[in-house]
């Protein structure tokens, strides 16, 4: 086989495996459904409950930097706390391990048929949940493939001189194996596409146990430069978590390199006495390894958080996305004191409404990302308690209402209805700005004097409704009112001095599209205030 053949072969296998393992993890993601994130919401309350979650995660999406990038996603938006997604993190290096012991089962020979399978339910079926079925058949069969094509690649390596004099000096210098592991898998952002390839050179004799497995060590470091990656630029609990992941996977290599003469005798017995293949071998290898890891440092939990805290210090913006208020138990005991409570949970719903609104503008006047990132933080936040509020409103209809109770029910299932959609506008905002930085779009600074202007008297409407719906006070819902009509009438303005604008050439017709949106988008959420402002006074009618 030429160099040629050999590079192309080992390549293009790198490449079908990680297909296999992306198109896997999304097909079990997609019969999961949003099922994966509510895991991860919910069944984290203690660290043994996080670890389990992780593994479990992880084990279904076929990806630890999948979870662990999930993860900070959650920790970033505020839905986990840092000490929540450590034990989530430490869950996720167990879980990666499946792809390893599904690999060494080695049924490569069956490759092409798993993919005709997965090919056959994608195209002759109609249904949905068949067709994701089929995706994971040929993200499965072409993992394998892949891995087949891999192993041909690196077959003529165990006749290369320079190659076993690598081996030797990984056997003799374990750290330089942990380098070599811990690069390779930065490069191709994949641990389990490193530890197959790491599966296939041993099962060929390439390489030896004793050079395998600081290797296999290595690419569980370079693993977290992912997490690192998706935590730059977002808030200082993302980023933490991230350095968590480092630390975990750093510490746990550390205290097996030193232990690496008597950990290889056990892996070598462990080949013996169960008989496994090669491939198997470092499979269980690897899951003792995270598995043992996760065991000693599980007890730190607070401790990796404390240093991780030190080590990136600062005081976070804290959005509680879970609703405080909503206690079923007083739909039963008294539907009037339920109300009461999801009157509380709908204004810190507006609240959120109010500082998303003020971050949008910040984030149109500054063009800091941060801005923007929280922003959207508030808008998930509006939509996790829309819902939660709703159902609750729900519920509580069931009971036997006073028309006093029944009118206030019917003000706040409108309240909610209208901050949602205050959240929508927001968002809107946000990715007009986007648009605005990706197209290098520039407006006049007299346009942002008029945003400015009509966000300022748009932020204090909101934030009179939000006063008349807390204190039920008529003098704050007629000033919505009064204020709604300025707006109304500063949005018809604001439209024809950009038309003059335009017509002298003063503005350019991208400029123009993202001005008139971004008006178009604060005049509606004045409509959504007045909305609450007319609720306030129809009680009093």
């Amino acid at each position: 086989m030429d160099l040629q053949t050999i590079l192309f072969t080992f390549f293009g296998g790198i490449g079908i495996f990680l297909f296999g393992i992306k198109f896997l993890g999304d097909g079990l993601q997609k019969i999961a459904g949003d099922r994966l994130r509510d895991l991860l919401d919910k069944y984290t309350s203690n660290p043994l409950l996080g670890v389990l979650t992780g593994v479990l995660v992880s084990a279904l999406i076929q990806s630890s930097t999948g979870t662990t990038v999930l993860t900070v996603g959650l920790v970033n938006a505020g839905f986990m706390t840092l000490k929540q997604a450590i034990g989530v993190i430490m869950g996720a290096n167990i879980g990666t391990t499946v792809t390893a012991f599904i690999i060494g089962i080695k049924i490569e020979e069956y490759a092409l048929p798993i993919i005709f399978i997965g090919t056959f339910f994608i195209f002759f079926f109609k249904n949905k949940k068949v067709n994701n079925v089929g995706q994971v058949f040929f993200g499965l069969g072409a993992l394998f493939f892949g891995l087949s094509l891999m192993g041909d690649g690196v077959a003529p390596l165990r006749d290369s001189s320079a190659f076993r004099d690598l081996t030797i000096n990984m056997s003799d210098n374990p750290l330089f194996g942990v380098v070599i592991g811990a690069i390779f898998t930065a490069i191709i952002q994949s641990s389990s596409a490193a530890i197959g390839l790491l599966q296939e050179l041993y099962a060929q004799g390439a390489v030896t146990l004793g050079a395998a497995l600081p290797v296999l060590f290595g690419d569980n470091i370079g693993t977290t430069i992912t997490a690192v990656i998706a935590a730059l630029g977002s808030s200082i609990a993302a980023k933490r978590a991230a350095l968590t992941h480092v630390m975990f996977n750093l510490i746990g290599a550390t205290i097996v390199i030193i232990f690496i003469v008597p950990y290889t005798g056990l892996i070598e017995n462990i080949q013996t006495w169960l008989d496994l293949n090669r491939p198997m071998t470092l499979a269980f290898a690897h899951g003792i390894f995270n598995v043992s890891n996760t065991i000693i440092q599980l007890p730190f939990i607070g401790v990796l958080a404390w240093i991780v805290t030190k080590l990136i210090p600062g005081q976070d913006t804290e959005i509680e996305f879970k609703a405080k208020h909503l206690d079923v138990s007083f739909i039963q005991r008294s539907p009037s004191i339920a109300l009461g409570q999801a009157k509380s949970e709908t204004l810190r719903m507006a609240e959120f409404a109010e500082k998303g609104l003020i971050e949008a503008e910040q984030y149109l006047m500054t063009n800091h990302k941060r801005h923007a990132e929280l922003t959207f933080q508030y808008e998930e936040a509006i939509n996790n308690l829309d819902k939660k509020i709703t159902d609750y409103l729900v519920q509580i209809s069931e009971r036997s209402l006073s028309d006093d109770n029944s009118r206030m029910h019917s003000v706040l299932m409108d309240t909610a209805r209208d901050i949602e959609r205050v959240g929508d506008h927001m968002e809107n905002i946000v990715e007009l700005v986007d648009y605005q930085l990706a197209n290098k779009v520039v407006l006049s600074d007299e346009a942002y004097k008029d945003l400015k202007e009509m966000f300022d008297l748009t932020i204090s409407t909101l934030q009179n409704a939000i006063v008349s719906l807390e204190n039920d006070d008529m003098n704050e819902a007629e000033k919505v009112v009064r204020k709604e009509e300025e707006i109304d009438k500063m949005e018809r303005k604001l439209r024809k001095q950009h038309i003059l604008r335009l017509n002298e050439g003063l503005c350019s017709g991208s400029a123009g599209i993202v001005f008139v949106d971004i008006v178009s988008n604060l005049e509606r959420i004045g409509d959504h205030s007045v909305n609450i402002a007319y609720a306030v006074l129809d009680e009093y009618i």
